[in-house]
C-alpha cells in the first residue's frame, strides 16, 4: 500500500492511494494540469489511475474530477446525491455511483463510504480495504460520530482532518457567521478534536498518518506539529510516520 498527499488545504485537496492492483485519487480539487504535474513528481502516470473517489461536491475537492475522468477514461466514484449536486463538474464523465453507508467492490478493493457531517449534500469519508490492509480517510467533518470512530479502527494508514486552532479561529479575521459554521457539527475538526480521534484509533498496526485540510487562516503547521507530538507522547502502541498535509507542497510517498 502507498499513500501520498498531493495537496491538502482549503484551496484544493487530492490524495494518491495505491493498493496491490488499484491506484486511486481521493478527491481532485486541483486543476487538471496541477494534478498531472504532481502525479508526475511522485512517479505516477495519470493513465495509471483507475478511479477518482469523491468525498463531496465542494470545489476544493471536485474541481477537476470530471475533466480527469474524461481525459483518462476512468470512473468518478461518487454518491448519487453528490453527483446531482456536482453535475456541472461531471458532465460526460464516466461514473460509478455508490450509496453512502453501503460498501462496494472496486477492482481488488472493498470501499466503504462512511457518512459524515458537513454542510453539503451527502459528505462521506472512506474506508478502503484490500489484501494489503485498511486505509481510512475522514476530512471535512464537524463532529466525530461513533460510526466514524468505529469504521476507522484497525487502519494501516489514515488521512484525518486537523483544520483549525480554536483560539486562532476565535481571534482571526473571519466574520462571526463563518466562525460559527466552522465550529459547528457541519463544519471542520479542530486540532484537539483530531488528537482525541487519533488516540481512539491508535493501534500497533498504524504505520502512516496524514494530518490534513489545514486552514491557512485559522491554523499553522507548527500548531499541528504540536498535535502530532502530543499524540506520539500520549501512547506507546505505535509510532506511525506522520505527515502534515500542505496546500502547495507534495508530501512523501509513504509505502506501508
Amino acid at each position: 500500500m502507498k499513500i501520498c498527499s498531493l495537496a491538502s488545504g482549503s484551496k484544493g485537496n487530492c490524495l494518491y492511494l495505491e493498493t496491490g492492483e488499484t491506484r486511486l485519487l481521493v478527491d481532485a480539487g486541483l486543476s487538471l494540469r496541477e494534478i498531472t504535474a504532481r502525479l508526475a513528481a511522485v512517479g505516477v502516470e495519470p493513465d495509471a489511475i483507475h478511479g477518482v473517489l469523491i468525498t463531496h461536491e465542494h470545489i476544493d475537492h471536485i474541481r477537476s474530477a470530471g475533466s480527469f475522468a474524461r481525459r483518462h477514461q476512468v470512473p468518478v466514484l461518487v454518491s448519487y446525491a453528490t453527483r446531482q449536486a456536482a453535475s456541472a463538474y461531471l458532465k460526460k464523465a464516466p461514473l460509478l455511483e455508490f450509496e453512502t453507508g453501503y460498501s462496494f467492490t472496486f477492482r481488488d478493493c472493498m470501499i466503504d463510504p462512511i457518512p459524515i457531517t458537513h454542510d453539503c449534500s451527502d459528505p462521506v469519508g472512506f474506508l478502503v480495504e484490500s489484501t494489503e490492509g485498511r486505509f481510512g480517510s475522514a476530512t471535512d467533518l464537524g463532529v466525530v460520530t461513533r460510526l466514524v470512530r468505529e469504521k476507522l479502527k484497525g487502519c494501516r494508514g489514515l488521512n484525518l482532518e486537523a483544520n483549525h486552532d480554536p483560539e486562532m479561529l476565535l481571534n482571526g479575521p473571519y466574520p462571526w457567521h463563518l466562525k460559527q459554521r466552522i465550529k459547528s457539527r457541519h463544519g471542520h475538526l479542530s486540532n484537539q478534536e483530531s488528537l482525541e480521534l487519533l488516540h481512539d484509533l491508535a493501534h500497533e498496526g498504524l504505520e502512516a498518518l496524514v494530518l490534513a485540510h489545514l486552514s491557512e487562516v485559522n491554523n499553522h503547521p507548527d500548531k499541528v506539529a504540536e498535535t502530532a507530538a502530543a499524540f506520539q507522547q500520549g501512547q506507546t502502541c505505535c509510532a506511525p510516520r506522520i505527515v502534515i498535509g500542505d496546500q502547495y507542497q507534495i508530501g512523501p510517498m509513504m509505502e506501508l
